[in-house]
């Protein structure tokens, strides 16, 4: 038996749904509510009804349920706008309105694999767009240990501002309040607490006031393994409650995501590469970016390909790949041409096209306009992307190095220094250093300049470029012994690095004077023409 609607034909014996043809990858419970829906067409089925059968009875937050009802009209092209497919009853339940045909079973699809067999969640190529499936995570209400009611306030508002904050990453899900505030006075175990709200991750914190002073502690913990991510502790005084909260929370917030980041690349490695599907082949994009070397580029590049294969309207892996595309030139050894920038610029555009919302997508096109040497629109992104996420430093870097090739010294020293208090930990904190270093060197601080490029070749990750202008900012000092090992790390590591070298993959920078600066400085270290 087949069922016919809208564009779409779901057959429960294969456990497969397609739409204009194409199969459309459904997780288990969300096809099984499908079914569910459609075999009770002829009524509206209950939230209680839909819990027995599709999770057997167990414990079932409203939203999970509401989440895999999302996810069900996606995978239809239905949403709750529309609800042409499904549509909600106010305080009754669901009904499946769509005209349903019953017919015959779909014929077999070459290459198709059987149930049970490979991912359920990857596409085989060419099979159409695969849904990505983005992790969820669940902000607890801030417990007030403080043992003085009138704290709350202060629990409650700190929670509420890390919700609203987290929420601008647009790679995570992020559930609102009212789905945990159940969880605001018991706490069973985090892998209850997870399974009930559908949360891959959970974040917890507790306020503690002393007088006139604060401690507020946070707890990152992944929900299905109850495993500890990330801790730390935050003490304060309380001189202005409003600065504080607003210090605490933008704190907070740029130090969860990229730890939430590296906790997901880390999970997708464990997967088997048969059930990779979109979100996981970007992940995988991600690890290999991060490593900031060629090889890795270079993979780095093809797995975000694949993801858009996947999921043409992936904008997230849109985006990195135009930033793959320019680092290779600025990085590595891939030769600066126009076209590449014309596909990277393209390629950005059309990121942010797809989701005009995504702080990271205006981030990358005003990367992508740096390398074009189109400094005022970069300008533009990096102040928009500020306005859609404040927490998300690698943008305050962006901003910094667009300040700096425009002769803005002072500025952008101020944006790289707020980039570097935001994220301390960020996988792209050398490069902050670095930057930082380049800016200083251009003002004529040489001094500043190697403090900042000695912390980029420290941090691991670190590209070699934060070798070169170690070396170049060293040339002007008059240090004979510091200058000849910094010239012989650059050279172990970048062997064909010289003069020439550093002017072709300069080709970013407008100034002459500035780009004549830096040469200066590696002719003193002794760097060849």
């Amino acid at each position: 038996m087949t069922y016919h609607f809208a564009d779409c034909e779901l057959d429960p014996d294969r456990q497969e749904l397609r739409r204009d043809g194409s199969p459309r990858p459904t997780e288990p419970q969300v096809f099984g509510l499908i079914v569910f829906l459609i075999e009770n067409r002829d009524r509206v089925v209950s939230k209680d009804e839909l819990i027995e059968a599709v999770w057997a009875g167990r414990i079932v937050s409203d939203a999970a349920l509401n989440s895999r009802i999302s996810a069900a009209r996606q995978a239809m092209g239905d949403d709750g706008r529309t609800q042409a497919i499904i549509r909600t009853i106010a305080r009754r339940g669901y009904r499946f309105v769509a005209e349903v045909d019953a017919g015959e079973a779909m014929p077999p699809q070459a290459g198709r694999p059987r149930p049970g067999a490979g991912s359920e969640s990857a596409s085989a190529p060419g099979s159409g767009p695969a849904a990505v499936h983005k992790p969820t995570l669940a902000v607890l209400p801030f417990e007030n240990i403080s043992g003085e009611r009138d704290q709350f306030y202060l629990a409650d508002g700190i929670t509420e501002d890390i919700i609203t904050a987290l929420s601008k990453n647009r790679w995570l899900l992020v559930l609102a309040r009212n789905a945990t505030i159940a969880f605001r006075d018991r706490r069973p175990p985090a892998s209850e607490i997870a399974a009930q709200l559908g949360a891959d991750y959970l974040l917890s914190g507790s306020v503690r006031r002393s007088g006139e002073r604060i401690r507020i502690s946070v707890e990152l913990v992944d929900g299905g393994l109850g495993s500890h991510i990330w801790g730390e502790r935050y003490d304060r005084r309380m001189d202005d409650i409003f600065d504080l909260q607003d210090e605490i929370t933008e704190t907070i917030a740029a130090r969860i995501e990229p730890e939430l980041a590296t906790a997901e690349r880390r999970r997708v490695k464990r997967k088997p590469p048969k059930s990779l599907d979109a979100w996981d082949h970007y992940l995988l994009g991600l690890a290999q970016f991060y490593t900031f070397e060629k090889a890795g580029n270079e993979k780095a590049q093809a797995l975000f390909r694949r993801a858009i294969e996947l999921d043409p309207e992936f904008a997230e892996a849109q985006a990195r790949l135009a930033l793959s595309i320019v680092l290779s030139m600025v990085y590595f050894d891939s030769e600066p041409r126009a076209s590449l920038l014309d596909e990277a610029l393209e390629i950005a555009r059309r990121a942010v096209a797809l989701d005009d919302q995504d702080a990271v997508g205006h981030f990358i096109l005003g990367r992508v306009h740096i390398a074009r040497r189109e400094y005022q629109k970069a300008v533009q992104e990096m102040e928009a992307s500020i306005r859609l996420n404040p927490c998300l430093a690698v943008t305050y870097c962006g901003l910094g190095d667009a300040l700096t090739y425009t002769d803005r010294i002072d500025d952008a020293l101020v944006q790289f220094e707020h980039a570097i208090r935001l994220s301390p930990h960020d996988p792209y904190r050398w490069g902050f250093y670095s930057y930082r270093a380049l800016a200083h060197l251009f003002r004529g601080d040489h001094e500043a300049a190697v403090e900042w490029a000695e912390k980029a070749v420290d941090t691991p990750n670190s590209q070699y470029w934060s070798n070169a202008h170690l070396v170049a900012a060293q040339g002007y000092l008059d240090r004979p012994e510091a200058t000849r090992a910094a010239v012989q790390e650059l050279l172990r590591r970048k062997p064909n690095f010289t003069c020439e070298f550093a002017r072709k993959h300069l080709f970013y920078r407008q100034s002459e004077q500035q780009i004549e600066a830096y040469i200066e400085g590696l002719r003193r270290a002794g760097i060849s023409d």
